[in-house]
């Protein structure tokens, strides 16, 4: 430490040593700027002076579904608030009566000040929902999978994971220290590849999954692949995010809709899509797992949840728990959607569900879609590599279940334009 301080002090013009270091650390971080840089310039080429599709401003909302962006009304097709629950006039009186009595943020980890009855209530919430024993709650849905998965395994033990998994599964999967492999997209055979090439046992095996994977919008091969990690004796986590609320009879996920609950040992999932805030849990019923928040370092040093955030919560997963006809009213618009495009002759990854993307021929081809599509009033995602499988150019869209009838036939509208007007369809 003391001599990167003497280093960072002026030096004299006849020490060589110092300036040859000095000018190497001066080299060394301009290579890292560039690196850095890269991905902004592409982007910047690709948009042309024209709108970049990554920064994006959303001037005001207007309901749960529609925003201001350019001065233009836009219907929203890109927001991950796939039951409306944002909306909710209860989820928003819950909000309002917390703020007014709580205030609005807990400024505390759960370890120190910020642990609230509030916050043990939700885990009791969404144990109950899940039907299991035990539940944490997390600041994020990304922390509790870096919670989780890196809190579970450490150096020693094998991870092996999807290749299309969602960045924090990757992310904690490096922090664990344990073997990280992925196998091939839905591949049960390439999981039994990976347990016969590993030298680790199979009871030091972490295996990762997805219900619903957020890029294609296609469901996980959930049967067959937990059928092989429980061959092996490995310990399965299944990642909820895009399923809690929507698949199965009580909107638990697709490990409900599957029969796998008993199966699977710990479920993942996240408060910002169908719950509408922001937040992110794990829910088991090992109770050897029931002081996993002292062994995860996310929960261990971050900030808990604003309690406002916890009773919006709180109120949206009673509301999923009891009113089935939100998920009804979500399929009927996602399946109408679906039909629409690909009358449209748009390519969709997957089979019809909420979330989906449509395959583009080029970066150019896929911005000009995008663009030609916001000039018109409707939103969607633009997902370029190598955030995307396969180096493919991606529209990333999502429906709600508060899309009326007329958004999503405006929105079709829109897109049959778009299609036709490009030579895509």
């Amino acid at each position: 430490m003391l001599k990167r301080v003497e280093r960072a002090q002026p030096v004299p013009l006849e020490s060589d040593d110092a300036l040859s270091a000095e000018s190497s650390d001066r080299a060394l971080a301009s290579e890292i700027l560039r690196r850095a840089g890269q991905f902004s310039e592409a982007a910047d080429r690709l948009a042309k002076g024209n709108v970049n599709p990554f920064e994006i401003v959303i001037e005001d909302v207007l309901g749960p579904v529609e925003t201001l962006i350019g001065g233009r009304r836009t219907l929203m097709f890109g927001t991950n608030s796939y039951l409306g629950l944002n909306f909710h006039p209860a989820c928003i009186q819950a909000v309002q009566e917390s703020a007014a009595h709580y205030g609005t943020g807990s400024t505390a980890s759960r370890v120190a000040a910020g642990n609230h009855a509030l916050h043990a209530a939700l885990e009791r919430d969404i144990a109950a929902f899940y039907g299991c024993s035990q539940a944490v709650v997390y600041s994020t849905g990304f922390m509790a999978n870096l919670a989780v998965i890196s809190g579970l395994a450490r150096e020693g033990d094998a991870i092996f994971l999807d290749a299309h998994s969602h960045a924090s599964i990757f992310d904690a999967a490096k922090l664990s220290g344990a073997e990280v492999r992925a196998f091939a997209h839905n591949d049960p055979a390439d999981v039994e590849r990976l347990f016969r090439e590993s030298k680790i046992p199979g009871m030091r095996t972490l295996v990762v999954l997805e219900s619903v994977y957020s890029v294609w919008g296609d469901v996980g091969d959930l049967g067959l692949i937990v059928q092989a990690a429980k061959r092996h004796g490995a310990l399965i986590v299944v990642d909820e995010a895009h399923g809690m609320g929507i698949y199965g009879k009580r909107g638990r996920g697709i490990t409900e809709q599957l029969g796998l609950e008993k199966e699977v040992d710990v479920i993942v999932g996240t408060f910002s899509k169908s719950v509408g805030v922001i937040g992110g849990y794990s829910v088991s019923n090992h109770p050897e797992l029931r002081w996993l928040r002292m062994m995860a370092r996310p929960y261990l040093y971050t900030a808990s949840l604003p309690l406002p955030v916890v009773a919006s919560a709180r109120a949206a997963i009673a509301l999923i728990s009891g009113e089935p006809a939100l998920r009804e009213r979500l399929w009927k618009n996602s399946t109408a959607f679906h039909a629409g495009l690909r009358s449209a002759g748009l390519k969709v990854c997957a089979e019809t569900g909420p979330v989906g993307s449509i395959r583009m021929r080029s970066p150019k081809g896929g911005h000009d879609f995008w663009k030609s599509l916001l000039d018109r009033g409707v939103y969607v995602n633009m997902l370029l590599p190598p955030a995307t499988p396969n180096g493919e150019v991606l529209l990333r869209f999502s429906v709600s279940a508060a899309h009326t009838s007329e958004q999503i036939d405006r929105a079709l509208t829109v897109f049959q334009e778009v299609a036709r007007l490009m030579g895509v369809a």
